[in-house]
């Protein structure tokens, strides 16, 4: 990754993170329970979208792990837990749509409206990237580790 590839990939991920931050400050009462029946993809039916700068971040967060690449997942887990203790690997940095989901025990799903504004600064910074817009999970992880 040239300079200024890694400059705008610093931005990108300042800005999601950014997002991030400012759900949490919102007045929505959600509370994960760290269940972890969401992440289970293959009984939920459900995987999350991440755009190119949600996969840098969650990519980065893996990384920083000691990991280099997402695990085999025949078993429809997500790959970002850690098989021995079935934690998320990246909690912190996890994916919009992880922290939005549709967890009952959570509180439910987000209503679009409360984070539409959200949504569309993330799909902004994707456009940024020259992302293609949300992209399924292990497909935009793999590309953005490739690409760091």
């Amino acid at each position: 990754m040239n300079r200024r590839d890694s400059q705008k990939t610093r931005i990108a991920v300042a800005d999601v993170q950014a997002v991030y931050a400012e759900l949490e400050q919102r007045p929505i009462l959600r509370n994960c329970v760290r269940l972890k029946e969401c992440c289970h993809f293959k009984l939920t039916g459900r995987t999350p979208y991440l755009t190119k700068g949600e996969a840098l971040l969650a990519a980065k967060a893996l990384r920083a792990t000691g990991r280099t690449r997402l695990p085999e997942n025949a078993d429809g887990l997500c790959p970002l837990l850690d098989r021995g203790n079935g934690k998320c690997l990246i909690y912190q940095d996890r994916p919009f749509g992880c922290r939005t989901h549709f967890c009952a025990a959570a509180g439910g799903p987000y209503a679009r409206r409360e984070v539409l504004d959200l949504i569309r600064r993330l799909e902004q910074v994707d456009a940024e990237l020259g992302g293609a817009g949300p992209r399924i999970f292990r497909s935009a992880m793999e590309d953005a580790l490739r690409q760091l």
